[in-house]
């Protein structure tokens, strides 16, 4: 072609971008939903994360070459697609914010509304007007649904900034989505998941949570009446430990929703009319398109205006569905002040049978409708685990190290995940009841002991506190490391002596203190205290000198051994170490004090598993309560962003365990009164 690869994106550049636009705008829809669980692949989140990326400047550049380019004999019909890019810029419902940063730059979205709503208005005052009164009038329907859309993806991130989230709950202290109403009508909401109900219920207190929002109890009836209700839902679920797990995954799906998608600006009466409007505004539009004179048009253009009026049509329609039938409208629903409205969509039952129709189109329907139910709301359970002494000795394994790169592309050498245990949900919630019982809580819910004391000091344990005072570590992260290698040696002692315990108890042990680990490193803002990732280099530099020695002297494993330990399924990365680990912590143990090793964390973990395996008592369970506490000490004082910002990627065990804390204190006087139920 004459002109060369730059004559040819001359010519084609305006139909180029807009249909990148589009098919940036499918992508979005298609994917948006995996951030919700960590399984997820991350080859997905990559096409993803590029889509959300390129889709507003591809627009912007799309509207800036419309705007800025010269007439030719379609500039009118060129000039018809200025909406459509209003439009793209809106963003598909189910992602406004790819990390919780892009809330926070809310203001900068609102000046880029004003500026692309001033530049369509130039384009089609210069192109539309007088250009055909059919094409005008479908133009003028498509830019209004546009901008309407743009200006409720700026609200949806505006509203999703933790200062405002805060203020909305101090104006209204409760979502009041008629929890009597919700009670008494439970099996209404029946798609097999009654616990999402429940979920809605209780959502005010996940979101005074997250935002750290203290609010001054009313003594108005009403206020009451609605605390009451929240004791009294919280004690059913305590009677069933499944339950209650799942209505504290389902309560954070829900918060992710209003942290990176429209929910808060959907499922309102704007964002419903919105909705309702945009489909037929599109339909509209496609039909006085069909109808207006299309002569002095060129074939390729027409087709790309066709293109985008169905490709339009099919997103705001699956939009519009999927909000009518997600579990946001069930809550407006019963929220409503017309009772009428109610009655005719709850009592008479047409908003279930709408709902479950959607639940048989969403298979079909291209990239599925995203009906939210509730086993799709589910986190995906697993826990990462990170285990020092094993990183140290791949890291300095001739053979380990050549396939280095390799492993860490694949995220498979350093970290693995497991599915979290019922045997983990079952002793955590077990320590976080004891805890409340006995008062460990403030007035705010917050931890008033140290990590660990709690455990040290039981009564199963006696003068363990005080032992182990000058080693437990001043800081949080200190503390981590020290113990975790203290408990690689005594579980690696105890295998050698071949002491009698429970196998449920070392690989609990194991899991947890592998799981803190994980998040030390991986996700060190998640953990109390300032993160210092320098006392975990040191660490690892000095165990390397250990490994180095024992596996010098050692048979190295083939090639083929190497590939196949990496590539075994995950879980076969189980927790129980190796021989060669085994024999690097019976080592530390014997031969420290006479190695020229002076690494205080070191120090620490050795004196620790010195003294704790010379007591009589059970030191695999005193372990346990330990790692237990750390668990629940760290979720308590987490950085509330912190929590936020790992729901958009998959969630952590560590937010469960947070809300899970939160929800419990709204019952602690009945707690520590004798009367929960479990």
């Amino acid at each position: 072609m004459a002109g060369g690869a730059l004559g040819f994106w001359n010519d084609w550049a305006s139909q180029i971008s807009v249909l990148l636009s589009l098919f940036f705008q499918v992508l979005l829809h298609i994917f948006a939903n995996i951030r919700r669980r960590k399984d997820g692949s991350s080859w997905l989140r990559v096409p993803l994360w590029v889509a959300y990326q390129l889709s507003d400047s591809t627009a912007t550049y799309a509207a800036g070459q419309l705007l800025f380019s010269g007439a030719t004999k379609d500039h009118h019909l060129i000039a018809f697609w200025v909406p459509f890019l209003l439009l793209h810029l809106g963003g598909p419902d189910n992602i406004t914010a790819y990390a919780l940063e892009d809330s926070k730059l809310w203001g900068r979205h609102l000046l880029s509304l004003v500026v692309q709503v001033l530049a369509a208005a130039i384009v089609l005052y210069r192109h539309i007007v007088g250009g055909g009164t059919l094409l005008m009038v479908a133009a003028i329907l498509i830019s209004v649904v546009g901008v309407a859309k743009y200006a409720e993806r700026t609200w949806a991130l505006r509203s999703a900034k933790f200062s405002n989230l805060q203020s909305s709950l101090k104006l209204r202290t409760h979502d009041m989505h008629h929890q009597q109403f919700y009670t008494e009508h439970q099996d209404w909401y029946n798609d097999g998941d009654p616990v999402l109900q429940h979920a809605h219920s209780l959502f005010h207190i996940c979101k005074r949570g997250i935002v750290d929002c203290v609010i001054a109890v009313d003594e108005s009836d009403s206020e009451n009446e609605v605390d009451s209700q929240d004791i009294k839902i919280i004690h059913g679920l305590l009677k069933d430990r499944e339950q209650m797990w799942r209505v504290m995954e389902m309560e954070l799906s829900l918060m992710y929703d209003i942290l990176y998608t429209k929910a808060s600006a959907v499922h309102c009466w704007f964002g419903y009319c919105i909705r309702v409007i945009t489909p037929l505004a599109i339909v509209t539009s496609l039909v006085l398109f069909q109808l207006s004179s299309k002569d002095d048009y060129s074939l390729v253009d027409v087709v790309i205006t066709y293109i985008l009026l169905g490709g339009a049509l099919v997103l705001e329609t699956k939009s519009l569905l999927v909000a009518l039938g997600s579990s946001w409208a069930f809550a407006f629903l019963c929220a409503t002040q017309w009772d009428w409205l109610r009655h005719s969509a709850l009592c008479a039952g047409r908003w279930h049978r709408l709902r479950h129709t959607l639940f048989f189109l969403r298979w079909s329907w291209p990239g599925k409708m995203t009906i939210m139910t509730g086993s799709s709301r589910r986190w995906s359970g697993t826990m990462g685990q990170r285990n020092m002494v094993r990183s140290c000795t791949r890291q300095v394994d001739p053979m380990n190290r050549s396939l280095g790169k390799l492993c860490k592309m694949l995220s498979l050498g350093e970290w693995w995940t497991i599915d979290v245990s019922e045997k983990v949900k079952k002793h955590a919630e077990k320590w976080i009841l004891s805890r409340q019982s006995v008062g460990d809580m403030n007035t705010m819910g917050l931890r008033r002991t140290k990590w660990g004391e709690l455990a040290l000091n039981e009564e199963d344990y006696p003068g363990l506190l005080k032992d182990l005072e000058g080693y437990h570590g001043v800081d949080f992260h200190e503390s981590v490391i020290s113990w975790h290698i203290a408990t690689d040696l005594i579980l690696a002692e105890i295998d050698r002596r071949g002491d009698h315990v429970s196998d449920d108890q070392v690989e609990l042990v194991s899991v947890l203190s592998n799981y803190m680990m994980f998040l030390l490193v991986d996700s060190p803002d998640m953990l109390p205290g300032l993160p210092q990732k320098w006392l975990y280099e040191q660490t690892c530099n000095q165990l390397k000198k250990i490994c180095t020695k024992h596996i010098a002297g050692s048979p190295g494993n083939s090639f083929w051994t190497m590939l196949k330990n990496m590539f075994r399924p995950q879980h076969h990365r189980g927790w129980k170490p190796s021989e060669l680990e085994k024999e690097i912590a019976i080592d530390i143990l014997s031969e420290f004090e006479r190695s020229n090793v002076s690494n205080p964390r070191l120090t620490y973990a050795r004196a620790i598993a010195v003294k704790l395996l010379h007591r009589k008592e059970d030191v695999v369970y005193a372990l346990l309560l330990l790692w237990v506490d750390f668990l629940a000490y760290a979720a308590n004082r987490c950085n509330r962003e912190a929590h936020a910002r790992k729901l958009g990627s998959g969630g952590e065990l560590l937010t469960v365990i947070w809300l899970y804390q939160e929800h419990l204190h709204q019952v602690k006087e009945e707690i520590r009164k004798g009367q929960n139920p479990v």
